[in-house]
């Protein structure tokens, strides 16, 4: 089956033939029909398969421009990263029609964003705060939305964002389409199915909670304050050029990034605290390969559009296992090939049995390769030093942390060959 077979458009299927493809995905082809004959759909597709494409295209044909402030189309995504990925394909996709488009969320200041709203769009999308901030101060009116895509909807639940939902459901039209796509399903996520959608078409084109099939899952086990040398290791002795690691605090990843830097590793970090012009500068200079290392928290999860990734790294694991399945996700995209590497201390030992069991697979621990243990030298110069990460090496660094009176325990070097040095 190609694209012109699904229905679609000349125009759309050049704009889609553009970006390279030319033979749609099964979301693609179970949705764009359901979607182009009205249909509320419920759709279970895990990262990379192209469901954005999946109803971005239908709604593109569905609409016809016309001159008026309010849009007609309303895509809803959890986060910054994911809106600007949205916005994007819409924009791309819908280069060769005369649809007005427009991309809202919070981190950024609201005065560009009211300015272009006041001059109208068609399909506007928008994370959940920033659009019901400029709805509840009359800059955006959702009252002829005909079309309403609730996306990362288990993202969305696992964020909070339940009750930002059922507010901006309020502001919507009774007489609507409703698109609603989830990487799993769960009860929370039927539920609100069944309060959003009238008599959806289901399509699901894998088992829920399946992750990508060309992803390579591996673990190691060791202790906690050694995973940093680890990782370091592994990049360096892997040649890894481009690889994501997730952490489960801010502050964690803040700090490793700049203990890779001082292992002489690019890296920088991506979360919610970084303005959204950090946090883009950081993805735009990992994609180009200006970091070898993006340190990322959940925030990061979902959204991030980084083709061909090769390697993703838990560097903690998740408490949620669903959220293993939405990491690793992040690589082995568009029918391409990846490794997640989850390194395991012994307090997350049930995380790991819960992500198994969720998975229906075992994930395979390797031995310990032989691996340092001491710290980098501080002259040690950062591999493809970023202008972030010298500026980051010329603050002071701060005081070791401990006891007052207590002298700070230094291990000196150690070598490893499968098996964690024996503990005192």
């Amino acid at each position: 089956m190609n694209f012109p077979d699904l229905g679609l458009k000349p125009e759309l299927v050049t704009a889609v033939t553009e970006k390279g493809y030319s033979t749609p995905t099964p979301i693609q082809q179970a949705a764009i029909p359901a979607v182009l004959a009205g249909r509320d759909v419920l759709a279970g597709a895990q990262t990379g398969t192209g469901k954005t494409a999946a109803f971005v295209l239908p709604i593109l044909q569905k609409l016809e421009a016309r001159r008026g402030a309010a849009p007609r189309a309303l895509i809803l995504t959890p986060t910054r990263e994911l809106a600007a990925q949205v916005a994007e394909s819409v924009r791309h996709y819908g280069s060769r029609t005369n649809l007005r488009s427009l991309v809202i969320f919070g981190g950024v200041s609201e005065r560009p964003q009211i300015d272009a709203l006041r001059g109208g769009c068609d399909i506007l999308v928008a994370t959940p705060g920033r659009l019901l901030d400029l709805a509840n101060q009359k800059f955006v009116s959702l009252a002829e939305v005909g079309i309403f895509v609730l996306d990362e909807a288990d993202r969305m639940l696992d964020m909070g964002f339940i009750h930002d939902i059922k507010r901006v459901r309020a502001l919507l039209p009774k007489e609507r389409q409703n698109l609603l796509f989830s990487a799993t399903y769960s009860q929370d996520i039927r539920r609100l199915a069944e309060n959003l959608l009238r008599n959806p078409l289901s399509v699901e084109v894998a088992p829920p909670n399946r992750t990508a099939d060309k992803v390579e899952q591996v673990s190691y086990r060791l202790p906690k304050e050694h995973k940093r040398h680890l990782l370091a290791h592994l990049i360096n002795d892997g040649n890894w050029h481009q690889v994501l690691v997730f952490t489960r605090t801010k502050h964690g990843a803040n700090r490793l990034a700049e203990q890779l830097v001082r292992a002489g590793i690019a890296a920088l970090p991506i979360h919610g605290n970084k303005s959204q012009n950090a946090r883009v500068r950081a993805l735009e200079d990992f994609k180009n390969n200006q970091i070898v290392a993006l340190v990322a928290t959940e925030v990061a999860a979902r959204g991030l559009d980084i083709k061909e990734l090769p390697y993703v790294v838990n560097y903690e694991l998740p408490n949620v296992p669903e959220d293993y399945v939405h990491r690793i996700g992040r690589t082995a995209r568009a029918g391409s090939t990846g490794k997640a590497v989850s390194l395991v201390s012994p307090d997350e030992a049930p995380y790991l049995r819960d992500i198994v069991k969720l998975l229906g697979r075992d994930i395979p621990t390797l031995p310990l390769p032989a691996f340092t243990t001491t710290e980098p030298a501080a002259q040690a110069a950062p591999r493809r030093e970023h202008p972030t990460q010298a500026r980051q090496a010329a603050q002071p660094q701060r005081p070791p942390q401990g006891r007052p009176g207590q002298p700070r325990r230094h291990s000196g070097r150690q070598q490893w060959q499968g098996r964690p040095p024996r503990r005192a």
